[in-house]
Order: structure tokens, then C-alpha cells, then sequence
């Protein structure tokens, strides 16, 4: 089958199972998952959907989000609309819902799992409704749109570095630092673009008011008794600029005539926010994010090891509690300022930890054919970054796991920290991805095979701290009862068992994640 076959292939199972064509309201995709708007959520056939091959879970958010990783998901999202399209609004009646298969899940199994790991999904879901988490989440959306920008740029600038130092092809290079550094020189604008879009104003004055920051005739202005530098206060001061002018557009389309509103709307929002992001915001987001820059540096220079401990062992509740969003725009500003975020590498030792106690659980459990089998199809996602099937499908279920996981992303953490504390610098030039994914991001102030062997050895430490906790310490003599058990030979089916849900979510740091989301639409959150 070919490539193209096979995504339509894929889109063309997905679409029956979320209710038909006339049950979309909208289509989207970010690094991992396809978003979907849906008239009626009671139309989707979760059963059947997680049961799918090519899916590794599913997140219900303010969309309903597919699970489908990196590659995939960009290659199947327009094939899936053009099937939308084919079919119209009056495509065939989707199958009931009740199709899906109803009846408690037998005990001890993954579908068992599959199912307390969606019953802690909606808990945690009400619980993050809260005006704050949703600010957080519209930050998130913001930022992962550019995260594939993000991406690139940063391994053609990690490309264009090895060649540097190498001095292979100098007349290419120059090219290549082009490419890495224009889409960073020009952020601002696509933040203030999106943020405009985001809170509901029109998007390109966004843009317009943001570029202004980014403007080399800045330097010619003079505030609070300093001249201003280009760039200066980058995207926290993007941001408040657009959100600003989102405000000033909304007052004139309430107060301006109509027959005046095409002329005087955009001039007043350009004119009164770009004068306060010259005269105000400018300079204050400037302090905060050489604040920030300088805070990241102090901390992993004198507390390194314990500050990654921390960081490392926190990722997983905090993408739990959907505030690992918060997270996004430091990343970015870190970004901005040094070519690399020092916190990415660190958190993403999350993931390892995760992997690390899904191992584990594999090994202590070897008559449970259910949950090794949903452990086998996850944990090469789980090692590339996707950590959400892991998470609530195998360790956040059955409790412990969960804690253990987390004193192995600690510890792994703290080994990346304590490398930073002693004066080397690990980074990565982009958020998102997380895991293996994450080498071809690398960065630091030392040569790139002692960074990269400070990530690995973190990863290492992640996996074997997260294998051996679980192994000893994850299993209560009751929670061993209930799942050392043949469930194939106590009639459980052998195949076809839901894959369980995916984690609310970026990242990724992204870790990613990319997350998650969160909480997703945050791929950094990715683990």
C-alpha cells in the first residue's frame, strides 16, 4: 500500500467513529494530534477509535483530539478534510453510538485501565475549567501553531553549527544561518498575528503592532531614558501589544460609526497600541524577559542538581493540572534571548521516567497479555516523546506507577541539572518534541557530543530510576493481585483491546511534551 493509501486509509476509519462528516464542525492538527470540532461529542465511538491501529489515544479537550504522532498526523489531517468535503453535510448517518461496546471492562485488563484512565481524564478536565487554566490553555494556542517553525529552524541551525565547526562548506553556511535565524528575527509578529486571532480580534493588526517591536527604527526612539533596541521585550511584549490592540479594535467597533469604521478602526488600533508598546510595554517586557533569561541562568548555576531534581520529578502533575502552559512562554523567550531553553532537556526527563516504570510494570506483570500488550504498542511513542498512552493508560490508573514514574523524571532531571550546575549547558533549540525526538535539537555552550551525552546519560538515569522504583516500589500487594493474572486465559479478547486515552495537554516541554497539550493544545507538554 502506498503512502497515500494508507493515510486515506487511516482518515477514512477515523471519520465514521467521530459521527461522519456532518458531525465536524471544524479540522486541525498540531505536531501529534488531529483536532476536531464536533456537533455532537455523544456521536463518537471511543471504543472503536482507540481500537484503531494507527491511533495512540485520544484527549478530549475544547476539541475532541486524535492521537495520531509526529508525521503522521500532518500527512492524514488534509486527506481527512478532503473526505469531509467529499461527503458534505448530508453524509451517511453515522453508527449509533451504542456500537462501541458497553458493559464494564473485565478487571485487571487494559481495557480496566483504559477505562479509570478516562474516568481521571474527565475528573481532570472539570477540575482544569477553572478562568486561570483557561487563560493558560489560550496561551498554549498561541504558541504551538509556531512550534513546527520552531522546529526546523532550530535543526538547520543545529545543522549549521556542526558545519561551522567542522568548516565544511563555508559558502553554504551563511545561507543556512539565514534560514535558521529569520523566522526568530520576525516571531514577534507571528505571536502577535495569533494572539490577535486568539482573543478575537483581527489578526493581521496583531501582526501589524507586533512588528513594530521587531522594527530596526526603534532604535531611533528614546523611553524612560534609554533608547530602544529592536527586538527588545520579544514575544512577552508581542504579546501584550496584540492583546492591547485587540481591545482598542473591539472600543472603535463599538463606538465608531460604520460608515467611518473601515478607516478609523485600524488606525486608531495600530496608533494608540503601538504607542503604548513604544512608551510602555517595550520596556517593561524587556525587564521581564532579561529576568527570566538571568533567573534560568542563576538557578541552574548554583542549584542545578536540586532545581532539575525538582523540575523533572513536578512535569507529570503539572501537565496533570494543565499548568505546564505556563511553561511555553518562557521557553520561547529563552529561546529568543540564548538560541536554546536550558528548562526543555531537563523536563523532558519526565518522559524517561515514564518509560522507565511502563517497563517495569511489563516485567512485573508478565501473565497480564492485556496491559503488555498495550505497554508493547505505546512504549516506542513513549521513547520518542508521546507519553500521553503510558500515562493514562498504564501508570496514572494504577496509582503508584504514576509516583514512581515521577522520582525517575527527578532523578533523571537532576543529573541533566547538576551537568548545568558544573558549567554545561544543555538546551534545545526548540520546543515540542521530547525523548530521542529531542537529539536533533540539542544545544549548549560546550561541543555537541558532551551535550548530547548529558542528555543520553539523563535519559539513561530517567529509565533505569523509573524501572527499578516501579519494580520494587510501585505495586501494593492488592494492586499485585488484581493484575498478576493470565487475562487471555480467563477469557479476556487477545486482541483488538482499546489503546487507552491519551493525557489532556502541548510539547513537551515538550516534551513534550509538545504538552499537554497540555491541556493540550500545548505540544510541549509532550513527555
Amino acid at each position: 500500500m502506498s503512502t497515500d493509501d494508507k493515510n486515506r486509509a487511516i482518515a477514512a476509519a477515523i471519520l465514521p467513529l467521530v459521527g461522519g462528516a456532518r458531525n465536524i464542525d471544524s479540522v486541525a492538527h498540531c505536531m501529534t494530534r488531529l483536532r476536531l470540532g464536533l456537533r455532537d461529542r455523544s456521536l463518537v465511538q471511543d471504543q472503536a477509535l482507540r481500537a484503531l491501529p494507527s491511533v495512540l489515544g485520544v484527549v478530549e479537550d475544547d476539541t475532541y483530539q486524535i492521537v495520531l504522532g509526529p508525521g503522521t498526523v500532518a500527512r492524514v489531517t488534509p486527506v481527512f478534510e478532503a473526505l469531509v468535503a467529499e461527503a458534505g453535510p448530508v453524509s451517511d448517518a453515522p453508527a449509533p453510538a451504542t456500537m462501541e461496546g458497553g458493559g464494564a471492562a473485565p478487571a485487571g485488563t487494559a481495557d480496566g485501565l483504559a477505562a479509570q484512565g478516562a474516568a481521571i481524564k474527565a475528573a481532570q478536565k472539570e477540575r482544569n475549567a477553572t478562568p486561570f487554566k483557561l487563560f493558560l490553555r489560550r496561551i498554549a494556542n498561541i504558541f504551538v501553531p509556531l512550534i513546527p517553525a520552531l522546529i526546523g529552524c532550530g535543526i538547520i541551525a543545529g545543522l549549521n553549527g556542526l558545519l561551522v565547526n567542522l568548516g565544511l562548506l563555508p559558502a553554504v553556511t551563511p545561507a543556512l544561518a539565514a534560514m535558521a535565524s529569520g523566522f526568530m528575527a520576525l516571531i514577534a509578529v507571528f505571536v502577535g498575528f495569533n494572539t490577535a486571532k486568539e482573543f478575537g480580534g483581527t489578526p493581521i493588526l496583531g501582526g501589524a503592532v507586533a512588528a513594530i517591536i521587531v522594527f530596526p527604527g526603534v532604535a531611533k526612539i528614546d523611553a524612560f531614558g534609554q533608547t530602544l533596541s529592536p527586538g527588545q521585550g520579544g514575544v512577552l511584549g508581542a504579546l501584550g501589544a496584540a492583546v492591547l490592540a485587540v481591545y482598542v479594535e473591539k472600543w472603535c467597533r463599538r463606538w465608531v460609526p460604520e460608515a467611518l469604521d473601515v478607516l478609523v478602526t485600524p488606525t486608531l488600533t495600530v496608533l494608540v497600541s503601538g504607542l503604548a508598546t513604544l512608551y510602555g510595554l517595550m520596556f517593561v517586557a524587556g525587564e521581564i524577559s532579561t529576568a527570566i533569561g538571568d533567573f534560568a541562568d542563576w538557578l541552574l548555576a548554583h542549584a542545578g542538581a536540586g532545581a532539575g531534581f525538582v523540575l523533572g520529578g513536578l512535569f507529570l502533575p503539572l501537565v496533570m493540572l494543565g499548568l505546564h502552559q505556563a511553561l511555553i512562554p518562557i521557553h520561547t523567550t529563552l529561546i529568543e534571548q540564548q538560541g536554546y531553553t536550558v528548562l526543555l532537556p531537563i523536563l523532558a526527563m519526565a518522559g524517561a521516567g515514564q518509560a522507565g516504570a511502563a517497563m517495569a510494570v511489563y516485567v512485573k506483570l508478565p501473565r497480564n497479555g492485556s496491559l503488555r500488550r498495550t505497554i508493547k504498542s505505546a512504549l516506542p511513542a513513549g521513547f520518542l516523546g508521546v507519553g500521553e498512552p503510558l500515562i493514562y493508560g498504564v501508570s496514572l490508573p494504577l496509582g503508584r506507577p504514576f509516583v514512581t514514574a515521577c522520582v525517575g523524571g527527578a532523578f533523571g532531571g537532576g543529573f541533566v541539572g547538576l551537568f548545568n550546575m558544573l558549567g554545561a549547558e544543555v538546551g534545545s533549540t526548540a520546543i515540542g518534541p521530547s525523548g530521542w525526538a529531542l537529539f536533533p535539537l540539542l544545544d549548549g555552550d560546550k561541543g555537541l557530543g558532551e551535550t548530547i551525552a548529558i542528555y543520553a546519560g539523563g535519559l539513561l538515569v530517567g529509565y533505569v530510576v523509573g524501572f527499578v522504583a516501579t519494580y520494587f516500589w510501585g505495586f501494593s500487594q492488592a494492586l499485585l493481585e488484581e493484575f498478576a493474572v493470565d487475562t487471555d486465559a480467563a477469557g479476556v479478547v487477545a486482541s483488538g483491546s482499546p489503546r487507552p486515552s491519551a493525557a489532556p495537554g502541548p510539547s513537551g516541554p515538550s516534551g513534550s511534551s509538545e504538552p499537554s497539550e497540555p491541556s493540550e493544545p500545548s505540544e510541549p507538554a509532550k513527555v
